[in-house]
């Protein structure tokens, strides 16, 4: 047996119409194309945007501008005075956060932003950090690191 033997099963596969091949065949002449007219035309039949002279969809909807970039990373905003009522030395990460409620999911990418005052010294990871927010957490003793995305 060679590569070019091979067949499928017989009738397990049903054998393609062929149009137009006389009248016996129950598919000649008009070949299914009806009589005459735009579907019985070679390259007949209205496209896909017609809606038989209607305003089309596409036309009716307005318009909209610029786009939706998919990749975008929105991060969930955390304000440093809203860790201020911690004890010292407590280890703030995405797990302690969902625990608290600031976050969801610990997977959810959050930033740490300086609204607010410190005065306890915390360790904090987060994805983000602004400049504020990294030096009053370590103005006061505390340490920020980066945990990096998936």
């Amino acid at each position: 047996m060679e590569l070019h033997d091979l067949r499928p099963d017989p009738g397990s596969r049903k054998k393609r119409k062929r149009v137009g091949r006389g009248i016996s065949a129950g598919q000649g002449k008009t070949a299914g194309r009806g009589t005459k007219g735009q579907g019985a035309r070679s390259g007949g039949g209205k496209g896909v945007y017609f809606e038989g002279g209607q305003l089309p969809l596409a036309r009716r909807l307005p318009y909209k501008r610029g786009f939706t970039n998919t990749r975008k990373i929105y991060y969930k905003t955390i304000n440093i005075g809203r860790l201020a009522h911690l004890e010292a030395g407590t280890q703030v990460d995405p797990e302690f956060l969902v625990g608290l409620g600031f976050i969801k999911r610990p997977s959810d990418p959050f930033v740490i932003l300086g609204d607010g005052k410190l005065d306890v010294p915390l360790t904090v990871k987060a994805h983000r950090f602004s400049a504020s927010a990294k030096s009053s957490i370590e103005a006061v003793g505390g340490s920020a690191e980066i945990i990096p995305l998936r």
